[in-house]
């Protein structure tokens, strides 16, 4: 019987236990989760890094941005133990390093940095393209319903369908098993967890909802790029891995209804490409922005 889609996948990604540091001031440790590829899905890495470093910041400063590196591919399903170095604590700002250990080396590294906020003038981009609504688009357990091909097996169909947390809806057409739609540098994907975020222990509702976002962000924010390029997920031989990653949080706002993830390629060249994104809620407000750099490899 194949389980029913759950956001459960990503809380319990971010479920972090406290350890022992054995490199600098804090340490917990969190279990990568399932997933039909060699390695562990990038988005738990950044994710689970944000709640290490959430969890060190008890002043009430909120997160603002997170710049990272993936250094080596993560084992799924072991734990992996994210050092927290306490870079700085100001009255206005305090910054963190966190370091991702499995297997005794360093896999992940990032600099997350945090506000206190203050009063000053205010700004906040909009999104104004017609595009359908969620509710006018397959998702993507319909969508590849009763298809095949390329290099996607069961497993992996299964995991694109309903094996990631989020609901996601393309448009144009999604790029699993060919490039529907045109074949431009940019797309929009609608994003809405499969039911509601359950409580993570250790932190405000608030700060789970922004490791929502640094989850989820990674699973599409190089496809701009695969579709420009016309190469499809499923194509045979296509290898891609992350390797750094950028991302602002402008504002909070609800991630348990639709959320608009506006995406284009800004560069493809030497087996890298680099995508950005930005987060909207549905009646429009903009709660944050990412750009991320990957390996690309079609054989």
């Amino acid at each position: 019987m194949t389980p029913t889609p759950s956001s459960a996948i990503f809380t319990d990604a971010i479920a972090l236990e406290k350890a022992e540091p054995e490199h600098f001031d804090l340490a917990f440790t969190a279990v990568t989760q399932p997933c039909p590829w060699p390695k562990a899905y990038g988005g738990d890495l950044v994710a689970a890094a944000a709640a290490a470093a959430m969890r060190s910041v008890t002043d009430g400063k909120t997160l603002h941005s997170m710049h990272s590196y993936f250094l080596r591919p993560a084992d799924i399903g072991a734990q992996v133990r994210y050092e927290v170095e306490l870079l700085r604590d100001g009255r206005g700002y305090s910054t963190r390093q966190v370091r991702g250990y499995q297997n005794g080396k360093p896999l992940y590294a990032c600099l997350a940095n945090f506000a206190a906020g203050e009063p000053g003038g205010g700004f906040r981009a909009e999104f104004t393209a017609d595009l359908p609504g969620p509710e006018e688009l397959s998702s993507s357990a319909d969508f590849l319903a009763g298809r095949s091909g390329g290099s996607m097996t069961e497993e992996s169909k299964a995991y694109w369908s309903g094996g990631r947390s989020f609901d996601m809806r393309h448009a144009p057409g999604p790029v699993y098993l060919a490039v529907e739609g045109e074949k431009v540098p940019h797309q929009a994907v609608w994003i809405k967890p499969f039911d509601p975020l359950r409580p993570v222990d250790g932190l405000t509702g608030a700060q789970r909802d922004l490791a929502a976002l640094a989850y989820v962000c990674d699973y599409t924010i190089l496809e701009p790029v695969l579709r420009v390029l016309d190469l499809p997920w499923a194509k045979p031989g296509l290898v891609t891995a992350s390797l750094d990653h950028a991302m602002w949080f402008h504002r909070e706002g609800p991630v348990d209804d639709w959320l608009l993830y506006v995406q284009e390629a800004v560069a493809a060249d030497a087996g890298r490409g680099l995508g950005y994104g930005r987060f909207f809620t549905r009646d429009g407000l903009h709660l944050a922005t990412v750009a991320q750099e990957g390996m690309i490899r079609a054989s």
